[in-house]
């Protein structure tokens, strides 16, 4: 039954993705060039070449495809999915200004021959009967009829909506893609504590999360990461899942630059649900070779708190789930607890074991517009600071982008969590 459930799912993706780029093409090329051009078959050609590439990127990740092949084909392929996203979105708030186009067209249009015939000045027309010489009036004008839409006219709107409509589409997706590329911005967040001394007050978290190593973010997207981290001069460092797309024998050169992150109390790891497709066993064994400390969870004494780690959900299918008991259960509940879990969605035993502060990740604050909506049907928090109870949560969008190397409406971001006790 799962395996039937997947293959229709997958079928209704295909049959979905395959009406988009019909329309797509329709709009673009059908409707903007003529039959047997040489920008008609070239657009057709894109067409049937671009999806292909897409499918190519999503499944040669979990096929074993050869790591270098897997690149090729991950910058089109994923490029092409953030594109057609708003291009379609673009086409679509085209079909509201293309009838009034039309209209404003076509009036222009009539109103061109009526104000002619107004303007030009009646000659008299003459006639001779002998030596009499009567002049007659001109004949009466017959009535305009609305000229129907003619082939230029349509031409006309289909080239000035489908151009604009790719201005926007693609200059979306290549400013987006810019903001990847650039690397994170740093954001810097107060959270008082209730039960933080005053001894801590000031300790700074750096949160990381989502950095999503891959076929497309490499070594220097890890370099830029790490060297925004160092500058904040953090206290303490806290790196929360999701750091890879991909095994150790890919990604490892990748994660390489790791070893370089600097703080007062070190760098911390947890599990994010990427790493249980990537080989999560082995990525926890290279992230401590990198001098990183994994918390399975796990729990360890910070000046002033206690920092915990859980791993992610996505490890119960291997029997690694998340033990809350295991990393929260038998602490001292006098002293302030800050706990690492890549997805927010275990906030509710988070609060039931009297965490202060819970850091996450795992939503990209909805990395694609409109996608923050979609995210906030399974997320109690996209993006930033919520209370639960005695509880905060903190979600950061993430260093990084997973599938398209793209960002719309929901900058990446490294944020630097400044503790706060209430009794300084």
């Amino acid at each position: 039954m799962a395996v039937l459930g997947f293959a229709l799912l997958a079928a209704a993706v295909l049959a979905l993705l395959a009406l988009v780029h019909r329309y797509v093409w329709s709009r673009l090329v059908g409707d903007t060039t003529t039959a047997g051009s040489l920008p008609r078959r070239a657009g057709t050609v894109a067409a049937y070449v671009l999806p292909l590439l897409s499918v190519g990127a999503l499944v040669s990740g979990r096929t074993g495809t050869p790591f270098w092949l897997q690149q090729v084909l991950a910058w089109p392929g994923y490029l092409w999915l953030a594109a057609l996203l708003y291009l379609t979105l673009a086409l679509l708030a085209g079909e509201l200004v293309r009838p009034l186009l039309s209209r404003l067209l076509a009036r222009r249009a009539a109103g061109a021959p009526e104000a002619a015939a107004q303007a030009a000045p009646a000659e008299p027309v003459t006639a001779a009967h002998g030596s009499a010489v009567t002049t007659a009036a001109p004949p009466a004008s017959a009535p305009l009829s609305a000229a129907p839409a003619s082939p230029s006219r349509r031409l006309f709107v289909a080239r000035a909506v489908g151009g604009a409509a790719a201005v926007a589409g693609l200059g979306t997706t290549g400013y987006g893609a810019y903001g990847v590329l650039r690397g994170p911005r740093v954001k810097r967040v107060a959270v008082p504590l209730a039960r933080l001394p005053r001894s801590a007050h000031g300790f700074r978290i750096a949160v990381v999360s989502d950095i999503h190593l891959g076929p497309v973010l490499g070594r220097a997207h890890t370099q830029r990461i790490v060297d925004a981290v160092n500058r904040t001069q953090p206290d303490l460092i806290a790196v929360v899942g999701d750091l890879v797309d991909g095994s150790v024998e890919n990604l490892g050169p990748a994660a390489e630059p790791l070893a370089g992150l600097r703080s007062r109390h070190g760098a911390f790891f947890v599990t994010g649900n990427h790493e249980y497709y990537s080989g999560a066993a082995e990525w926890v064994d290279h992230v401590r070779e990198l001098g990183l400390h994994p918390l399975e969870n796990a729990r360890v004494e910070i000046d002033g708190f206690d920092l915990a780690g859980v791993n992610d959900i996505a490890g119960e299918s291997e029997g690694q789930g998340p033990d809350f008991v295991r990393a929260l259960g038998d602490r001292d509940r006098t002293r302030a607890a800050v706990l690492m879990a890549h997805q927010p969605v275990v906030i509710d035993e988070a609060v039931e074991h009297g965490v202060d502060l819970q850091l996450s990740g795992h939503t990209h604050g909805g990395q694609l517009w409109p996608g923050n909506y979609i995210a906030e049907l399974s997320n109690p928090t996209v993006a930033g600071l919520e209370r639960y109870g005695d509880t905060q949560l903190y979600v950061t969008r993430g260093a990084g982008a997973w599938g398209p190397p793209v960002r719309v409406g929901a900058p990446s971001d490294i944020t630097v969590v400044e503790l706060a006790s209430r009794q300084a």
